[in-house]
């Protein structure tokens, strides 16, 4: 799941990214409503976290803009602008969701996931693609009845993929989904995830569920 952080107080949005991380999230951070915008607008995200007082472009606007552009990636308000009024006016704006500073980062994760939850967003908890499992809230993986140990990344990875089953997926749709904006992302960094992958899930099994179709991508489930 990649997240995008708006948020002017550079200390907070540092904070709130590496929280994350640790939580698997890939993470970009804008520190402007208009850098926020722009990726908001040109990437591809599961999610935003939007502060309201921003300089150049203020959270409403920015927003309002999304949705006036059909962009409609959930938005989850993070601000110190805690009364009823200034909810409305966030909820009205296009919001799905506000969160009043300060807040307990266990909260957070609580509103992420809700939202991960919701139908638009079709983020199913535990997910299946033959004998293979991934339970995204537990961060547990296994095959039959085996358990799989996976980096955070290879977790992130087989995540993408499991969610997306059945579909070719290319490398830059995988490394824009698995890897945050600012990544150092070498020409054969996916391959080499993709073989860990499979020296896991598929080396020890009798059938290979990680499937390379050449030209195109890969793709996990059928043949």
């Amino acid at each position: 799941m990649r997240i995008l952080v708006v948020e002017d107080e550079h200390r907070i949005a540092n904070s709130i990214k590496k929280g994350l991380e640790l939580e698997n999230y890939a993470v970009d951070v804008a520190y402007t409503g208009n850098e926020g915008f722009d990726l908001a607008s040109t990437e591809d995200y599961d999610l935003i976290l939007l502060d309201l007082l921003l300089p150049e472009m203020d959270g409403i606007t920015l927003c309002t803009n999304l949705r006036k552009n059909k962009i409609h990636t959930p938005v989850l308000i993070l601000t110190a602008k805690g009364q009823i009024q200034d909810k409305v006016t966030g909820l009205d704006s296009g919001a799905d969701d506000y969160l009043t500073k300060p807040f307990s980062f266990e909260e957070l994760l609580a509103r992420v996931r809700a939202l991960s939850r919701r139908p638009k967003t079709a983020l199913a908890e535990i997910l299946n693609v033959g004998d293979l499992q991934l339970n995204t809230r537990l961060y547990h993986t296994t095959r039959g009845a085996k358990q799989i140990r996976l980096t955070k990344k290879e977790f992130s990875l087989l995540e993408y993929l499991m969610r997306n089953a059945g579909k070719i997926l290319k490398k830059d749709q995988i490394v824009t989904h698995v890897w945050d904006y600012d990544a150092d992302i070498l020409p054969n960094t996916v391959e080499v995830y993709i073989k860990n992958l499979r020296n896991k899930i598929d080396v020890p099994f009798k059938n290979p569920l990680i499937h390379t179709v050449r030209g195109f991508g890969y793709k996990i489930g059928g043949i």
